[in-house]
Parts: structure tokens; C-alpha cells; sequence
């Protein structure tokens, strides 16, 4: 039964009288109870409550709470106030054809999803209509010496979305749920009424400030806003209370469906020392014609139906170094996926299907995880250590003596001033990092291969050649001769990114 007693008669006799259709009666009256708003307007009187055909007749009956006083009845005399034309509500639609053509919408889009949150955005003037409405319900209160505050008042988004829900579940077969991924959303949308807020720039010009982003400055913030600072006395100068009822119902502006982001990890290898991890593109000219974000994020972006994706990986490597060991940690954010369930074995044929498209690239660990595990990827990244293969030159001819004494050195500290060839993207500072190791391997007169460990950071490239003694001290000052790099490799290995590779066995 609906919480409506005598103290809401008169209350309901002025809505009623003022063309408000029963549902926003309800919502003036404070009543909470999702079922009120979800039964048609003729509704057995079994229920507490009848709502006679309002085409034919019109009055309301209301459950008293007096005891062995059956109803309380409020009528209104005359024609009987138009439901599709409600002062307020200017009728959301909620009729079965409208619910067909929503999720016809939803069905043709092909989305996967097992359950749906529904989104209504309302013309913005309706906040005008409900001051309107609030101020005259108020005052009548005010003459009973009762109070309503603004935020006691049943919100018409939300009484909307009680009604829509369940035939919406009906129709799609799935539950509605605040926390799912799919979102239903649709925008409505008034023209007669557009200018009911039009005088509030003019009371309050400081609440509405054009921006570029936006069509129009009365937006649904800028007026709230506004109907916070306006006077009460101001307000009614301006705009009827209560307010005039529309001719044209609102009308659906948009629908639209989208899926929340899914987010894919796993490890890669670079074999290629001619492709960089992200597109390679100068002044709009692309330089190389792929890259590994490319070849990894194609497939996944058709197996998953989305449209576009973000790519961020634990650290990068130089377009000519490559990536070995057990790969670099990478996760893909895909965006409004229309695919969102694959099994194990799924995933590891989306895996093999990368690997076989190109011989620059691999693979491995790949699966799905979530929005959380992402974050985790990145966490203490300059604690972390790295381990690298550098093919190195030396002008002078060396002997395996003139190198043994980089075996020797421990734990080398090391300050790098931002490099001349990342300075136009990276702020100049000089940095402090640590060589943890070096093993030295003997090639010919003028060739060595180098083994360091080092604290993740280091600009190895110019460790060795020095950059114009811009890193102190370097490979070239150590062996008191020029030096520079010909090759490098980094060694990705298990033991190097714990924290992530205990990720992606946890989500495998």
C-alpha cells in the first residue's frame, strides 16, 4: 500500500489541479516505494488505492492511516488533466513500443552482456519546471507548518528508471544491475521548452560561462547551480509557479549502448631492431610502418569487436633494441568491446594467432584482467632492476686484460644529465642511477659484448659512449678510450619483474 495519509490531501489536490500527473504526486509526497510508480494509472483498489480511467472519469483514492477508515478520496472536479501533457514529467515515454525500440537498438548492436545499468539524461530546463513545483508544494506546506526540503522530493530520474527496469528486463532477458558494464543510456530531449531557463542568465550571468566543449552554457550544472543562488521572490518575478503545461511529449534525442573497457596483459618480445614499441610518427609523416602496439592491439581489436584501444607496457625499449628473456609486461585497454567473454583456450588461440602473423614479434601469458591489476604493472618501476647485452666498439685496440676490470665493479654510481637525444621530450635534470653489475665477454681488437645489471632507468647507450660527458663516469672514461654501442639487447627475466609476473599467474 503507498505511504499517502491525510497530511497529503491537500498537497495532492493542488498538484492535481495544476495538470501533475499521479506518478510526480508521488514523488512531492515523498513516497520511496518503487511499486507506487511502476503500476499503471487504473490500478485495483485491493492495492489501497485506485486510479479510474482518466479519459472517462477522474478521481484517487488513498490508503488512510487512520485505522477502520478505508480510503480518503481526492477528486478534482471537471475534465481531468491530460497524463501525456504532465507539467513535470512532459511524459518520458514508457510505453511497450518505445521499450521494443530501445532494445531493438541494444539487439542489433550485437554487444555481449549478461546483465545491463540503464542512463536517462533529461532536458536540463526540467530542473526550472521542478523548482517551480518544489516552491508551490512548499508553501502549501508551510500552511500546515510542515517543511520539504528540495532533496526530500523523489527524483524523477530515479522514479523513471523504477518503471523502465523491469520492462526493459523483460525484453533483453537480463537483469538490471548499478554495477555492470553495459550501459543503456538515453537522452531526451524538450524544443518547446528549451527557454524556461533562459532567465536565469540574466538573474545569475556568473553560472553560465561558455565552453568549448559544450553546445550550449545551460547545462544541467549551470542551472542547478543557478537555482541554488537565485531568490525565492526572484524566481516567481521570472517563471510560474506552478508552471504551464506542454503541448508535445519529450522526445528520445539519442540511444545509445556501450560495454565498459576489458583489459588484456601478458608479456612481449621484440626480435626486430628496425620497429619501434609505438607508432613511429613525425609531424603527421609516419616513419616505420608498424610497430609493436600495432601488431599485438589489430587482433585483439577484432577478436573483441571495440572500438579503439590504449596501449602501456612496464618500461619501453629504443626502435633498435630488442626485448628477450621472458619479454616486457604489457596490458591493452580495448573500448567498448562488443565481445567480452573467451575461455582459456580461446585466449591462447588469440595468442598463436599473433605470434604466426609476424616473425618481429611474440607473445606469451596472454589474458584477461582487470582495471586494478593494471596499476600494479607500474608500481616501484625505478626500483626495479634490468639486465642488458651490449655489443660495444672501442677506437683503440683492447686486450681481454684492458676490460677484466669491469667484472671488478660493483654497485657503480653513476649521474646521467638528461640525454641530448630525448631532450626534446624530457625535462633536463640530472639523474643518479646504479650499475649493479658488468661482465665483460672478449669478441676481437676492437669488439667486446657487456653484461650489466642495472637499476631500471638507465640510459645504457650512454653509459657506454658518455654523451659528451654528459653521463660521468661511462664505458669510454672507464677504459680510457672512445667508446660507443652497436647493438643492445634487454634481457627481460622472471626475476627482474616479480611483482608482475606473480599478476599475470594470479589472472591466468
Amino acid at each position: 500500500m503507498f505511504a499517502l495519509t491525510e497530511k497529503n490531501r491537500s498537497i495532492a489536490q493542488l498538484l492535481l489541479n495544476t495538470g501533475t500527473c499521479p506518478r510526480c504526486v508521488f514523488r512531492f509526497c515523498c513516497v520511496g516505494l518503487q511499486a507506487s510508480y511502476r503500476h499503471p494509472y487504473k490500478v485495483s483498489s485491493t492495492l489501497g488505492y485506485s486510479f479510474p480511467n482518466l479519459r472517462v472519469g477522474y478521481h484517487w483514492d488513498f490508503h488512510s492511516s487512520q485505522r477502520g477508515e478505508a480510503t480518503m478520496v481526492v477528486e478534482r472536479r471537471g475534465s481531468p488533466p491530460d497524463a501525456n501533457r504532465c507539467l513535470l514529467r512532459k511524459e518520458l515515454t514508457c510505453a511497450t513500443g518505445f521499450t521494443q525500440c530501445v532494445c531493438q537498438k541494444v539487439n542489433s548492436a550485437e554487444y555481449q552482456f549478461t546483465s545491463f545499468v540503464f542512463s536517462v539524461s533529461l532536458p536540463p530546463q526540467l530542473s526550472v519546471r521542478e523548482h517551480a513545483a518544489w516552491l508551490l508544494v512548499k508553501e502549501e506546506m508551510g500552511k500546515q507548518g510542515l517543511s520539504l526540503a528540495k532533496e526530500d522530493v523523489v527524483q524523477l530520474k530515479e522514479t523513471y528508471k523504477w518503471i523502465i527496469h523491469p520492462l526493459f528486463s523483460e525484453e533483453l532477458g537480463v537483469p538490471a544491475d548499478g554495477k555492470s558494464l553495459f550501459e543503456v543510456s538515453v537522452v531526451f530531449a524538450h524544443p518547446e521548452t528549451d527557454e524556461d531557463c533562459h532567465f536565469l542568465a540574466t538573474v545569475c550571468p556568473d553560472c553560465f560561462k561558455p565552453a568549448k566543449n559544450k553546445q550550449s552554457v545551460f547545462t544541467r550544472m549551470a542551472i542547478i547551480k543557478a537555482l541554488d543562488k537565485i531568490k525565492e521572490e526572484d524566481f516567481r518575478k521570472h517563471f510560474p509557479c506552478p508552471p504551464s503545461s506542454p503541448k508535445n511529449i519529450c522526445a528520445a534525442l539519442e540511444i545509445q549502448c556501450t560495454n565498459g573497457a576489458i583489459f588484456v596483459a601478458g608479456r612481449y618480445n621484440k626480435y626486430s631492431r628496425n620497429l619501434p614499441q609505438t607508432p613511429w610518427i613525425i609531424d603527421g609523416e609516419r616513419k616505420l610502418e608498424s610497430s609493436v602496439e600495432e601488431l599485438i592491439s589489430e587482433h585483439l581489436m577484432t577478436a573483441f569487436k571495440a572500438d579503439s584501444f590504449n596501449f602501456s607496457s612496464s618500461g619501453r625499449e629504443d626502435v633498435d633494441v630488442r626485448t628477450l628473456g621472458r619479454g616486457r609486461p604489457f596490458a591493452i585497454e580495448l573500448v567498448n568491446p562488443h565481445r567480452i567473454h573467451f575461455t582459456a583456450m580461446e585466449m591462447k588461440e588469440l595468442q598463436q594467432k599473433i605470434n604466426n602473423s609476424s616473425d618481429k614479434i611474440k607473445v606469451r601469458d596472454l589474458q584477461l584482467v582487470t582495471r586494478s591489476a593494471i596499476g600494479h604493472m607500474k608500481e616501484g618501476e625505478e626500483e626495479k632492476t634490468k639486465t642488458y647485452s651490449a655489443l660495444i666498439w672501442t677506437d683503440k685496440a683492447i686486450e681481454k686484460e684492458d676490460i677484466a676490470l669491469l667484472d671488478d665493479m660493483k654497485e657503480l654510481k653513476i649521474d646521467q644529465k638528461t640525454p641530448l637525444r630525448v631532450l626534446h621530450r624530457r625535462p633536463l635534470a640530472v639523474r643518479s642511477r646504479v650499475i649493479h653489475t658488468m661482465k665483460s665477454e672478449y669478441i676481437d681488437d676492437h669488439h667486446f659484448r657487456l653484461h650489466l645489471k642495472t637499476q631500471a632507468g638507465t640510459y645504457i647507450k650512454e653509459f657506454v659512449h658518455g654523451d659528451f660527458g654528459r653521463t660521468k663516469p661511462n664505458i669510454g672514461f672507464l677504459l680510457k678510450r672512445t667508446a660507443d654501442i652497436l647493438e643492445l639487447d634487454v634481457e627481460v627475466n622472471c626475476s627482474y619483474y616479480i611483482g608482475v609476473a606473480k599478476l599475470w599467474l594470479f589472472y591466468s
